[in-house]
């Protein structure tokens, strides 16, 4: 895997937008199919471009990389004929600030978790809840928290290095096959947040540095690298295996931290009276009362 994932902004850029043109058939797009030789399953360059309003050769420029200038109109136009998602038009647009000179700053990320989002946590005494960053690093979590991620926790590979991170467990230790019984979605689900977090801070070197080593360490995670996907995370259910109450089937919610730029809330609400209600109290009786504390130290 020669391929480490650090790509240039106008690779960046290419490639994401050859493959969400190479996904939409004419047919989805509405467009008529003359003769049967298409060399490419996709849309080709110049049907992108008519159905965007705008000349081939512009469409070529803007998919060789150069984002550089484009409007809010073209963006909008680009992401329409392209069928973009909310999260895709985003990514767009973040490419497209990063293309910019005066769009080039460096994005600050919060690196500790205030006292009164860990007292928050501490409060939070029936729900697990623990707080990440857009790596994925957990910079803090409360006692359920630690205790329904107790497979991540104590995973070998943060033995002897930190911070916790569930992609790296994700990708790099075979036990989160069996902590996510959907290991594929979950995958699938990690890379696209990753990705869409490169557009957003495109100067983050450890997070660059993660996506490299992710690279050159896993194929599983190589091969969804590659697609490009992007994709927001702010609620959904992660179906888990406890090894102390096995199967868990769990609503989550996602929710940003506004005055702690790129870190966020994460916890889990199961239904009252349901099986993972009754085992989530089973695990909270087990760990025993607590304190949120932060995961990572200076």
């Amino acid at each position: 895997m020669a391929d480490t994932g650090r790509k240039t902004p106008a690779a960046e850029v290419r490639e994401f937008l050859s493959t969400r043109r190479a996904r939409i058939t004419p047919e989805q797009a509405g467009l008529p199919v003359y003769g049967g030789n298409r060399r490419v399953a996709g849309l080709r360059r110049e049907e992108v471009a008519l159905l965007a309003g705008m000349s081939v050769d512009y469409y070529i420029r803007l998919e060789r990389g150069n984002l550089t200038g484009a409007s809010d109109s073209v963006l909008d136009a680009l992401a329409q004929a392209l069928q973009l998602d909310e999260a895709e038009r985003t990514h767009l647009y973040d490419l497209a600030r990063a293309a910019t000179p005066s769009g080039r700053r460096p994005t600050v990320t919060a690196s500790r978790v205030r006292p009164t989002i860990l007292r928050l946590l501490d409060s939070m005494t029936d729900v697990p809840a623990y707080v990440r960053n857009a790596r994925f690093d957990i910079l803090a979590a409360n006692t359920l928290g630690r205790a329904l991620y107790a497979p991540v926790f104590d995973s070998p590979l943060f033995a002897r290095r930190g911070p916790v991170n569930s992609a790296r467990f994700m990708f790099l230790d075979p036990a989160s096959r069996e902590f996510w019984t959907d290991w594929e979605r979950g995958a699938d689900d990690s890379v696209a947040f990753l990705r869409t977090e490169t557009g957003r801070a495109p100067h983050d070197k450890a997070l660059t540095d993660l996506i490299g080593e992710l690279t050159t360490k896993s194929d599983d995670f190589v091969r969804r690298w590659a697609r490009h996907d992007v994709k927001f995370h702010r609620s959904g259910v992660k179906n888990l295996h406890h090894p102390l109450v096995g199967d868990l089937a769990l609503p989550y919610e996602a929710m940003d931290l506004p005055a702690d730029p790129g870190l966020r809330l994460n916890f889990y609400t199961p239904e009252p009276d349901s099986r993972e209600r009754e085992a989530l109290g089973l695990l909270a009786s087990w760990a025993g009362s607590g304190t949120a504390v932060p995961t990572v130290h200076d």
